[in-house]
């Protein structure tokens, strides 16, 4: 037995009455009509949409790899975070569970046909089109090309290819934590992106700040299929479970030394007793899964001792809680060609014709036309319905309120009215999750300045209106779209309409008058410094959300998230062009 403080060698575990009039109209989402020129959204890649024929072929392609990796050795990731013959899964001890306790679990299975390359890893649902994992099984893969996901199964796959009813995906788009070490396997945490809903139940993060899931001795759970001892290469057919105490950082730090970072990761499970008999873990292979308390993810499977059962060892998982910030923006995201950055709409000012203008970070891409939206007064860019492609809602002059959405299984656009009478509404802001429940929202200001949330139901309607506040007349800016504060949750920025101070209003995903904290002063912007402000998400593609402002010249400014919890909350400005007055509306 090593004694506290040894550094061991790692390894990555793979695997008003008009006011209520409004309120009323909105939950009855009347009929549907025409909506303005929309463009075909980027769906895919330029490269062909695999079949599913050969997603199969991936999957059992990827299944006998990483059997014949675990034959050959018994393999796991070595500190390089390079695959040494395959990824392998295994939880020692717990029991066998199905997908429906489990509704949210992930098989993400790769094969490179190159290389000859196979391995396994776990993966959780956490929006219909987003599977949360591990940084180390997505970093230097291309997922697109080779992987494929497959839900809703309690069974891994057979040979011939039977996937036990579960539904096979490919990957549109992937992205892992750009602080990701492999050296280290620190920052350890990614997110794929399918190309459509999946039926499976999210399960969602546990939130920036959480303390109370990471108290020492609190139960854990941990998911995962794989070999269910050290003694041999056998894999669990089916899903298994297992109950695992939360570890205290000091508990951790006295075993791994300086290999464990605090603040980055939870260790869990009793001490390892040098055998299967006695130990419980999570191990080599369910990489990407998850720890779970109270129906939240608190961790991802990352790393730990080879072949996980040396006296005294613990399982290390990414802490969740650390990286909500960085990874809520991918999440909920306004990114128009699938690259990972927030784009910007919006309407020229002499023709009235739309246009999108795909982000480059450090400026915005030439125009797509989107056709004539003359008649149109606002228009937000969102996606309430969690598919993975922007919506837009938009105010119509004569104060109806629609919502147009791209259809995946017909490829076409379809516009759903789901207002009238809000013609005399003061601000209409699409912000992302306000009410803590990882489905996107709508706030309104009334005519009398009262705040009203509106909470998504994820398909395009929504529940009974709830009271935010009042005192909201004055601002003349209300804007949002994700998270300022790097806590994930969803925040406001607010200019008073005589003064020109632009306030921040934090989130705490609640739900009612509690929604948002007391506000900080940002800056002084008056109309004559900015004459447009825009929040349309992350623009740089670094996590975090970020802030456009227009000076009344035309040039467009980007004030970058520093994803802090406090000042600065945003970095100095850069430029991202000019001729931004030709426009009178920015998405």
């Amino acid at each position: 037995m090593s004694g506290p403080g040894r550094r061991r060698r790692r390894f990555a575990v793979a695997a008003a009455g008009a006011a209520a009039a409004v309120g009323a109209a909105l939950l009855s989402a009347p009929a549907a009509q025409a909506s303005p020129g929309l463009p075909q959204p980027t769906v895919t890649p330029a490269t062909k949409t695999p079949s599913q024929s050969e997603l199969i072929s991936r999957v059992v392609k990827a299944m006998a790899a990483d059997e014949a990796g675990r034959a050959k050795e018994k393999a796991s990731l070595s500190a390089s975070g390079k695959a040494d013959s395959g990824i392998d899964a295994k939880i020692i001890g717990g029991t066998t569970t199905t997908i429906s306790a489990a509704p949210w679990m992930a098989q993400l299975h790769y094969y490179d046909p190159v290389t000859d390359e196979g391995f396994f890893c776990g993966g959780v649902v956490v929006a219909p089109t987003k599977i949360l994992t591990a940084a180390h099984c997505v970093k230097g893969y291309n997922w697109y090309l080779n992987g494929a996901v497959v839900t809703g199964a309690t069974q891994l796959p057979s040979a011939d290819g039977d996937v036990h009813g579960g539904t096979v995906s490919y990957v549109w788009r992937q992205w892992n934590n750009p602080a990701y070490n492999a050296a280290t396997i620190d920052n350890d945490i990614a997110l794929l992106t399918l190309p459509a809903p999946v039926k499976a139940t999210p399960l969602r993060m546990t939130t920036a700040g959480d303390t109370a899931s990471y108290a020492a001795g609190t139960n854990a759970r941990v998911y995962g299929w794989g070999r269910t001892t050290s003694t041999n290469n056998e894999i669990s057919e089916y899903l298994k479970t297992a109950t695992l105490p939360i570890q205290s950082d000091a508990t951790c730090g006295a075993y791994w030394g300086s290999d464990y970072v605090r603040g980055h990761m939870v260790c869990a499970g009793a001490p390892a007793t040098g055998s299967d008999a006695g130990t419980t873990t999570a191990c080599n292979g369910d990489s990407g899964g998850p720890l779970v308390v109270n129906n939240r993810i608190v961790g991802v499977v990352s790393w730990g001792i080879k072949d996980c059962v040396e006296k005294g060892a613990f399982g290390v998982f990414t802490k969740v809680t650390n990286y909500v910030g960085v990874t809520y923006p991918r999440i909920d995201d306004t990114d128009i060609n699938g690259d990972h950055r927030a784009d910007l709409w919006a309407r020229k000012k002499s023709t009235g014709v739309g246009y999108s203008r795909n982000s480059l970070s450090s400026k915005f891409a030439a125009q797509e036309e989107w056709g004539d939206w003359r008649g149109v007064n606002v228009v937000l860019q969102t996606d309430l319905d969690r598919d993975g492609y922007q919506d837009l809602v938009y105010r119509a002059t004569d104060g109806s309120l629609y919502w147009a959405h791209y259809v995946i299984s017909s490829e076409s656009w379809a516009t759903k009215r789901l207002s009238t009478g809000w013609k005399s509404v003061r601000q209409i802001v699409t912000p992302g999750d306000v009410t803590g429940d990882y489905v996107p929202d709508l706030l309104m200001v009334d005519s009398a300045g009262v705040l009203w949330t509106y909470p998504g139901k994820g398909n395009g309607t929504f529940s009974a209106r709830l009271k935010t506040g009042t005192g909201w007349a004055g601002f003349d800016v209300l804007r949002g779209h994700g998270d300022f504060t790097g806590d994930g949750r969803t925040d406001l920025v607010a200019r008073v309409r005589s003064t020109g101070d632009l306030y921040l209003y934090k989130g705490t995903g609640k739900a009612g008058a509690g929604s948002f904290t007391g506000r900080t002063k940002l800056a002084t912007w008056k109309s004559t410094t900015y004459n447009a402000v825009v929040t349309v998400g992350d623009v740089s593609g670094d996590g975090k959300a970020d802030l456009l402002a227009r000076t009344p010249s035309g040039t467009l400014y980007a004030y970058r998230g520093t994803g802090r919890n406090a000042a600065p909350f945003f970095s100095t400005r850069v430029s991202m062009g000019t001729g931004y007055q030709n426009y009178d509306l920015l998405g």
